[in-house]
Parts: structure tokens; sequence; C-alpha cells
């Protein structure tokens, strides 16, 4: 179950507070890596880490880890939920179990976020277990889909934490929840052992090759992610793709329709649960912070943004409406079975793309309708 060290996510230096010294990953951790990078800390010194970050230390964040618990809350309603009244949210909730991304894409909503100077991984998984199996003693019959990969991705640690092998035998206790993993790499080996089910996602984030070669840095690339998507297909896992955020470019329209027509080809709707199409937005904040670090080459930078929806900039309206509905339609074209919804859009984008809000569009009510606060 080890990888080899040359495939191992790199990191500088590995810190480990002392209330998880005696953790599972802090076992593997040592196992993995070498003990002249590992080093146990107090909580003063995790205190001393915490700030606003300038670029040269964002980029050291990525690669310096800290092992620590989670104080907090680990499951929460997707941020789209808090923005209802200008966004049209699909239900979806979050379970944090770390945060900051080894991965380095231009456009990463991190930037702008994040205000501890390391990569976390919180060791305290059975807690949020505890959490995940009280909400299920509540609501057994809701059908909540869960996701792992907010501020961290899903899959890109997982050789170090093995948590996807917990979260996969835990939920398929529940077969009425939904578990998701998103990710941008092609880490899947260390649990196709288990055989899938219905109610397990694995889902990538995914772009055209062009994009991904110029903004999704240290990723997986495309024919990569198609291939490790491949392996959860046939072990019988449901898998999800994520066509977010779209990139203008003057090729976009060749790209993303080569990209839709991949995906069409290789899966069947029956054996994807769900694409979602999104666009490219960011919060205002972050602009200066892209610049410092990819220069005013990267498609992200160089783009004209407006304010818009939720505090963030995105493209011109008339041009967002063109691109969603150009992938929509790629893939009804293909099938009228694809599954595929806007994500983090407007009404006003709905009906000015499809003519019709997701409580219309039949395939789309489950995950569109009212659920219980949490």
């Amino acid at each position: 179950m080890n990888p080899s060290a040359s495939l191992l996510p790199q990191f500088n230096k590995i810190y480990i507070a002392e209330c998880s010294v005696k953790s599972e990953v802090a076992n593997r951790v040592r196992e993995l890596y070498p003990a002249e990078i590992i080093q146990i800390v107090s909580n003063d010194f995790i205190d001393s880490q915490r700030g606003p970050m300038n670029a040269q230390e964002f980029n050291e964040s990525k690669k310096t880890l800290l092992l620590t618990e989670f104080k907090g809350q680990f499951f929460k309603r997707c941020p789209g939920a808090t923005q209802k009244k200008t966004l049209t949210c699909c239900n979806y909730h979050v379970l944090n179990l770390g945060s900051q991304c080894n991965m380095n894409c231009s456009y990463c909503y991190l930037q702008s976020y994040l205000n501890t100077k390391m990569s976390l991984i919180y060791t305290n998984i059975d807690q949020a277990l505890g959490e995940l199996e009280n909400m299920i003693k509540e609501f057994p019959n809701h059908p909540f889909r869960v996701g792992t990969g907010e501020i961290i991705d899903s899959l890109s640690l997982d050789e170090i934490t093995l948590y996807s092998r917990k979260l996969i035998q835990f939920f398929q206790k529940y077969p009425k929840w939904v578990l998701e993993f998103k990710t941008k790499s092609n880490k899947v080996d260390q649990f196709l052992d288990l055989p899938g089910s219905d109610n397990i996602v694995v889902s990538w984030s995914i772009n055209p090759a062009f994009v991904i070669n110029q903004e999704e840095h240290g990723t997986a690339r495309l024919h990569e992610r198609i291939e490790a998507a491949k392996k959860c297909r046939d072990r019988g896992y449901k898998l999800a793709f994520h066509v977010d955020p779209m990139i203008y470019h003057p090729d976009w329209k060749k790209n993303y329709g080569d990209l839709v027509d991949l995906l069409a080809t290789e899966f069947t709707p029956e054996q994807v649960q769900i694409i979602s199409i999104g666009t490219l937005r960011y919060q205002p904040e972050q602009r200066h912070m892209m610049k410092e670090r990819f220069g005013l080459k990267s498609l992200v930078t160089s783009a004209e943004m407006f304010p818009s929806e939720g505090n963030k900039l995105r493209y011109d309206a008339t041009l967002r409406g063109e691109m969603l509905q150009f992938v929509y339609k790629r893939f009804k074209n293909h099938n009228e079975k694809w599954n595929a919804f806007f994500c983090m859009e407007t009404p006003e984008t709905w009906i000015s793309a499809l003519e019709k809000v997701p409580m219309q569009i039949g395939e789309l009510k489950e995950f569109f309708k009212p659920l219980p606060q949490v």
C-alpha cells in the first residue's frame, strides 16, 4: 500500500502537532518520509504561522505540511448555498479534511482564502465520521451529496492519508447518501481493491489539454485523468466530471467541443452521475496574487472580467452564457441522457442559456430541491 518515494507528493518540511503525534496519519508519514524533514511542534508554533500570505509564502505553503486536529465542524453546506438569493445551488455539502493543494492552478480560489502558511491534513477523521453518523441518524432518508474537495484536493494527498478507504467503507453502509471525491490528480490505485457502489462517485475537474497545460500546473494531464476515470468505472464506481472553470481563449469552441466529444466517446451517461459546467470566476482580491505568481501570459490574468454575483469577477454575461450553453448542448447532442447543470450560476443565466431553471428540468430536480438545514 506504500507508494514509491519518487511518486509521493514532495514536501520540504513536515510538522506534526503534539495533539496528532499518535495518529494513524502521523505514523504513516513517519514511514513514508525521511526523519530529517519531520518535526513535532506546539500550538504556539502553529499560531505563529497564521496570517495573510504574500505570493512567495503561498508558494512555500504548498511544500510545507502540517498534521493537526481540526477543532471546528467538519460537515458544512457548500458556499453556494449561502448565496441562494443570487445563485442557483445544487444542495452540495462538504467535508473538509484538510486545506491547501499541492497542485498549482493559476485561477485557484485558495489564493484569496487561506491564512495558514502550511498545507494542513486533519488527523481526527474519526470525529468527522462521527459527525456524519449523527447527521445520518437525524436525516436517514434525505439524499445528501457530500464532497471532500472544497479546500483541498480529495485525492492528491490520499496516498498519505488513505482517508478514501475509510470514507468509502463508511458511506457504503448508507446507500441513500452520496460521497464524491473531486480531484485533478490520477491518484486512485490506493482504494481500487475496494469494490465500488452507486453512491460512491469519483469525479474530475476537467479542461481541454490546452488549458490544463497552460493553467493547471502540477496536475494530472488530460489523458491521465481519463485513464484514472476508466479504472474507477471498471471497478464499479460512479463518475462525475466538472467542466469548470471554462476559460475563454480564441479556440475555446474547438477545444471544449473536442473535450465533450472525448468524454462522450469514452463514457456513457449511465456511468456518469453528473456533469457540472462553470465559467471562470474569482474574488477581486486575488487578482494581485495571480499576476505576481503567473504573470500576464496566463489566460486567467489577461482576461477581461466584470463585477458580478457573489462579489466575484466573471466574464461578460453574454459570453459566459454562450460558453455554458455550448458545452451543455454539445453533451445533449451526443445523448439526451447526459445529466448536466451549471455550477454557481444565476437563474437569469439558466434562463438565458436554456430557457429553464433547474427545477423545470426533470433529471435535475433531485439535485436542486430544498433539503433540511444543517
